[in-house]
């Protein structure tokens, strides 16, 4: 079976990484723009922010990596521009904060839905 096809250059795989306080709003926004499939992930990390300082027991100590949340999204091609746009709405904090997160868009050479079989855009 030729699993690779036409459908595949119209489908695009949105990653996100956001703050774990900011989902169930990311999560509204892409509902109201009738996105309905989202895998989310508990991730840790660090960027320019660069962790932050807490205290335990009087002492002082560095957290280098802080909780994240990773949100994938496959999509169509010609949707891409309104899932992002409803993230980096949804997601940022005040006027922007270091650490609100960041989007990646790559291309999908195939879906498969297994349960069906079914392949490219009416996969998703």
């Amino acid at each position: 079976m030729d699993f690779l096809n036409f459908y595949g250059e119209n489908m695009q795989l949105i990653t996100a990484i956001i703050k774990p306080q900011k989902l169930d709003d990311v999560r509204e926004a892409l509902e109201k723009i009738e996105i309905s499939g989202v895998t989310t992930t508990e991730v840790k990390g660090f960027g320019k922010q660069g962790g932050h300082t807490e205290m335990y027991r009087g002492s002082e100590y560095k957290v280098h990596f802080l909780e994240k949340i990773k949100l994938e999204i496959a999509t169509q091609k010609d949707r891409v521009d309104d899932v992002v746009k409803a993230i980096m709405v949804s997601a940022k904090i005040g006027d922007g904060e270091f650490g609100d997160g960041k989007i990646f868009i790559t291309t999908l050479d195939e879906v498969m839905r297994i349960r069906t079989g079914e392949t490219g855009v009416v996969a998703l």
